[in-house]
């Protein structure tokens, strides 16, 4: 009795932990995607005024999804309605 509750309980526990595995693979591709979105984003439609296209494109490279978010909360928004891209 005592191995078929544990492998029962080994059953469960092994479902979360795969869960929750796929959970943080499924989170880190999106985290990663976001980052190339947000340094594609400088590269190509910031413009070059001040150099802020390289503060901007170094702040995301060095900082990774950290950067990337204070780029998408500070800088895009602002750009956008500058210059209209």
């Amino acid at each position: 009795m005592d191995t078929l509750l544990g492998a029962i309980a080994l059953g469960t526990f092994g479902w979360i932990y795969v869960m929750v595995m796929l959970f943080a693979g499924v989170f880190g591709v999106g985290v990663a995607v976001f980052w190339i979105w947000m340094l594609v984003e400088v590269l190509t439609r910031e413009t070059d005024d001040g150099n802020t296209r390289l503060v901007w494109a170094l702040v995301i490279v060095f900082t990774h999804a950290l950067g990337a978010l204070i780029y998408l909360i500070v800088r895009r928004g602002e750009r956008i309605k500058q210059v209209g891209k």
